[in-house]
């Protein structure tokens, strides 16, 4: 198969011919038709993830396409297949499993992390009858592609986590591909969101995904921008870019007992988080990581629905040789960036 690769962490990424992978018992094999571009893929290739030990490595790990093929214990798929899957695979046996938290399981595997991912011809899955999820037929490839770790992980930071509700304010900062999905989010939940960014483009898009306020970093403290335009504070802020600064600000533009959800992957090292002020005005720390494939059903129903579009987020479409280059120069394109291999 043609894979993107990287043999040094921080190296060059380039598309060769590699071995392809085959279905565990309980797995998959998926021809990927199309397949993210995300920060938590620059985030491994610099090394910051833990779980990327052996090189050469395939980043990837939002993705959609067609079943390939099954393993022998695989019970409700067939090749042919139309899929998604979350960017965590559970293992479906756990304790988290067992409770319904498939997205902090104990044994989990994450394409492009644990094992080769999805910037290739074919991916293997594990444990697909607890992660698989049929695609919509009338839904593209791209769409369902980038629900699989921004969208996903949005709609359960902002319904699930952040419980938001109407009328509340709500701030995200950081309007790449997460904080987008997380305003068109909040935006159809009736909230009143806050965008924050240091883009005039990303904070556009914004605008178009729902945001009704609008903060660039570059003109001042974005904290005290955020409390001056919600009258106090927000009642849920997101850290959806994932830096100490953006994760501090995120807490300082807090109304008292608001609501912190932290998204954005921080790089290794220490975060200073305002403690003072989370004691002081009784907030809450929440993380939010990912979203099960059972939690699904609910949002592709408001897609099918037309109450959000993800697909609108989409505002690039690549192939694989140029999904390095993209990477090396993450954040400078704003909005979501699909590759089609």
């Amino acid at each position: 198969m043609r894979a993107v690769a990287f043999d040094l962490f921080g190296g060059e990424l380039d598309v060769r011919d590699l071995t392809d992978p085959s279905p565990a018992r309980h797995g998959v094999v998926v021809r990927v038709e199309a397949t993210g571009l995300c920060r938590s893929d620059w985030h491994g290739w610099q090394g910051h993830d833990p779980d990327i030990k052996v090189l050469p490595h395939v980043p990837g790990h939002e993705l959609a396409g067609v079943v390939e093929a099954v393993g022998a214990d695989v019970r409700g798929w067939r090749p042919g297949a139309q899929v998604t899957v979350p960017f965590v695979c559970a293992c479906g046996s756990c304790g988290a499993c067992a409770t319904g938290d498939q997205q902090v399981c104990e044994r989990q595997t994450q394409p492009g992390f644990t094992h080769w991912g999805s910037w290739a011809d074919l991916v293997a899955i594990d444990h697909a009858d607890v992660n698989l999820i049929a695609l919509p037929e009338e839904m593209a490839f791209t769409t369902a592609a980038s629900l699989g770790c921004r969208f996903a992980t949005a709609f359960r930071a902002v319904v699930q986590v952040g419980k938001v509700r109407p009328g509340e304010w709500v701030a995200v900062h950081g309007c790449g591909g997460v904080g987008l999905s997380a305003v068109m989010i909040a935006a159809a939940a009736g909230a009143r969101v806050v965008a924050v960014d240091v883009s005039s483009d990303a904070l556009h898009l914004a605008e178009g995904a729902g945001a009704t306020h609008f903060v660039n970093a570059t003109a001042g403290d974005s904290a005290d921008q955020v409390r001056e335009l919600t009258r106090g504070g927000a009642h849920v802020s997101i850290d959806a870019l994932g830096s100490s600064s953006t994760c501090a600000s995120s807490v300082l533009g807090l109304r008292r007992r608001g609501r912190h959800v932290q998204v954005g992957l921080l790089p290794g090292g220490q975060t200073p988080v305002p403690m003072d002020r989370v004691i002081g005005h009784e907030l809450r720390l929440l993380g939010s990581h990912g979203m099960a494939a059972h939690a699904y059903p609910a949002m592709l129903e408001l897609i099918r629905s037309g109450t959000l579009h993800p697909d609108q987020l989409i505002t690039r479409t690549i192939g694989l040789a140029d999904a390095g280059k993209a990477l090396v120069a993450i954040g400078s394109v704003p909005g979501v960036t699909m590759i089609v291999p």
